[in-house]
């Protein structure tokens, strides 16, 4: 049993948002509490990556790297820290090493202490570019094992691979279940086999999807984990993480006390609550939705964003009724793929292959581009054996990628400089439109371009001047 204080890192700032209400908090509703999160204690505050970035420039109208400037500054004392896709990065796609290693310089130059990466498929080939860069410009490198269940994901995989992170270069290994599926005694007997194996830091990561996050949290810290993500209770728990107060109210004159000041978190959660309901009246924030305890996590390995998405391509093609159907064929789909995690992208690829094989009404009539894709290896190596019979219908005679796919994209960063040198205005302009090409043009395009002449009322009542205004905040 562990004798010892319980770290935790909030993630109210991005994968609480991003669980319950599609990633749509403003920075300008995150700076308000920033001095109360910042004072608070936390091992680390989790605010950037993942679909942060996407998001600030598609929906928010936000330069992401100006959101993460702004939060270092308004959170001096506190580790920030993010998500990174391994060599997808944010984007849905690889990209070549000197864009890895330019996105990472960037991010650690303009605020982030701690960068979470992992790989959909678990391919260490698409974590040591990443993890390289990180440890070069002297960032914490937090390796990510994605958590799953099948027949070829067992407890002496999840340790072979944590030992493989720390002797590249991980700071701490982090469990990352995405789908809620790591049961309490599962928990406690995979961190234990971590700690006799392995010399870092155990991060715990779940959802609490399926009502269980909470008691695998506690019976991990007694096992011995030292960090667990949580999420401030207005967005905490169900398809979110396990509520911070309720964890630290848990532990509280235990061996694990996390030491954290209840009614600060009270307060901050207070605040947040008002940007819970902001969101909730916007619609993207549906409690009897994401808040329900949803055992379908546990049956078909479903992570709560994909339910989401599986419902709204349902919900589109008129055919809700086939949702249970669609739920029963993702296992199935993920069996013929050789059992690649559910996490992004392949939580898309093969919720949309399942999607598919059950509208036309016969399994692999088609097969989407990325489901050839995965298959035809340029994500990285699948896990188990692909279903010999599925890979020929989808791929013919096309040969399967067995080298590291990026050493198959030479280096672009001088090409994407000079496709937006007319709008970008930084090197950070300039990875955002390698993330994001149309996204980040149209935003930058439209930033760039000089204020309208807008009339304004002066202090004199009698009296309206034109005035140019040019508004940079």
């Amino acid at each position: 049993m562990s004798n010892k204080k319980l770290m935790i890192t909030e993630t109210i700032l991005r994968d609480a948002h991003q669980s319950l209400a599609a990633t749509r908090m403003r920075t300008d509703e995150m700076l308000p509490a920033a001095a109360l999160l910042d004072s608070i204690g936390y091992w680390s505050i989790e605010c950037w990556g993942g679909a942060t970035f996407d998001t600030c420039l598609r929906y928010l109208n936000e330069d992401p790297w100006e959101r993460l400037r702004t939060l270092r500054k308004a959170m001096p004392n506190s580790k920030l820290q993010m998500l990174l896709r391994g060599q997808n990065l944010l984007g849905y796609k690889h990209y070549a090493d000197d864009v890895v290693d330019e996105f990472v310089r960037l991010t650690i130059k303009n605020g982030i202490d701690v960068i979470r990466v992992f790989d959909a498929l678990n391919d260490m080939r698409n974590l040591e570019t990443a993890i390289r860069s990180i440890k070069k410009y002297k960032g914490i490198c937090e390796a990510a094992i994605c958590y799953t269940t099948s027949p070829v994901h067992d407890e002496a995989y999840f340790v072979d691979l944590a030992s493989q992170l720390q002797e590249v270069g991980a700071d701490t290994i982090c469990i990352k279940d995405m789908a809620g599926l790591l049961l309490p005694q599962a928990a406690v007997s995979l961190v234990k086999e971590l700690k006799k194996n392995i010399r870092i830091p155990i991060h715990l990561h779940t959802h609490n999807t399926a009502g269980i996050g909470t008691l695998t949290y506690i019976d991990g810290a007694r096992a011995g984990a030292d960090i667990v993500d949580c999420a401030l209770s207005p967005l905490g728990s169900g398809t979110s993480q396990p509520a911070t107060e309720s964890i630290v109210a848990a532990l509280q004159g235990t061996e694990n006390d996390t030491g954290l000041d209840l009614k600060k978190l009270t307060e901050t959660a207070t605040y947040f609550l008002k940007v819970a309901n902001r969101l909730e009246t916007d619609g993207f924030y549906v409690p009897g939705q994401v808040l329900r305890t949803d055992v379908n996590a546990l049956l078909y390995q479903v992570p709560g964003g994909m339910l989401s998405n599986l419902l709204s391509q349902l919900k589109s093609a008129n055919a809700l009724d086939k949702y249970q159907e669609v739920l029963a064929e993702v296992p199935a789909v993920r069996a013929d793929f050789g059992y690649p995690p559910l996490v992004t992208p392949t939580s898309q690829i093969v919720g949309t292959q399942a999607v598919l094989n059950v509208l036309q009404g016969e399994r692999y009539r088609s097969f989407t581009k990325e489901s050839k894709a995965l298959l035809r290896g340029e994500y990285g190596k699948l896990p188990g054996p692909v279903n010999a019979e599925i890979s020929k219908l989808a791929l013919g005679d096309d040969e399967i990628i067995t080298v590291r796919p990026a050493d198959l994209i030479a280096p672009e960063l001088d090409k994407i400089r000079t496709e937006c040198k007319d709008f970008a205005k930084s090197e950070e302009d300039v990875l955002s439109y390698a993330m994001f090409p149309q996204i980040a043009e149209k935003f930058l395009r439209a930033r760039n371009a000089p204020a309208p002449v807008m009339p304004i009322k002066t202090d004199s009542e009698d009296e309206i001047r034109v005035l140019y205004v040019q508004d940079r905040s």
